[in-house]
């Protein structure tokens, strides 16, 4: 049910699935620190990665670009071939995008259709990719998430075993926390050469360097990540 009047304030907080809420978020956060350098996340973590790539390749579509292909490493790294369109546009949105997609998924998990909807838009997105994939990492990743998603919307429909929400929170999580991981490993305490903030930098005007537009960007992605709670929060109340 819709509520009409959103309790913006958040009275009377928090109530039952409000708690849950914050306190799967909260276990989900530790969980994700304590297995952070395991291989347990690693398939989360190129899921991350994937939403940050496609987001450089929407921003380009919409731009009117071409995008030639699309790679996720092992590594946890990713490049999007793109042809054309504004890079105005296309440079900052894989970290800023990603950040999106995390705050969406957090979001999409307070409600069972709109989890499933947020999975079955996430596998279009895996089975459109893995037409464009150039590397068996990212054709095993889409094919692989593929199944997951299938197994879990299966299980929820078909037995007792009601995880969905859970999965898309999860990945939502996951995809919040790296994106602000990674803007700061990357842009920030090492100032890769080759960042998407870098070239950033090389194309605006700005007097802004990469470190700083790196810093910019945290700053967004935490709040998307704050933002999303608050959402949450007035969603359940």
């Amino acid at each position: 049910m819709i509520n009409i009047n959103p309790n913006w304030e958040l009275k009377g907080c928090c109530n039952r699935d409000q708690k849950a809420f914050m306190i799967t978020i909260g276990i989900f956060t530790l969980v994700i620190l304590a297995l952070w350098k395991t291989f347990l996340l690693t398939p989360f973590k190129l899921i991350t990665v994937f939403l940050h790539e496609v987001s450089h390749a929407i921003a380009c579509w919409l731009t009117c670009g071409r995008v030639e292909g699309i790679e996720v490493h092992a590594n946890e790294g990713g490049v999007t071939k793109t042809r054309g369109g504004s890079y105005w546009l296309i440079l900052p949105a894989g970290y800023l995008g990603s950040s999106f997609w995390g705050m969406v998924l957090v979001l999409a998990s307070t409600n069972l259709l709109t989890a499933q909807i947020a999975a079955g838009c996430l596998a279009v997105a895996l089975l459109i990719v893995l037409f464009i994939a150039q590397n068996w990492t990212l054709r095993g990743l889409c094919v692989g998430f593929i199944i997951f998603l299938a197994v879990i919307w299966i299980l929820q429909v078909k037995t007792e075993v009601r995880i969905l929400r859970y999965v898309i929170l999860f990945i939502g999580v996951m995809n919040s926390l790296f994106s602000v991981y990674d803007i700061y490993d990357d842009l920030i305490s090492r100032r890769v050469n080759s960042s998407d903030a870098e070239k950033f930098a090389e194309v605006c005007p700005c007097p802004c360097n990469g470190m700083a537009w790196g810093f910019i960007w945290g700053i967004i992605s935490f709040a998307c990540l704050c933002g999303a709670m608050y959402l949450g929060l007035v969603i359940l109340s």
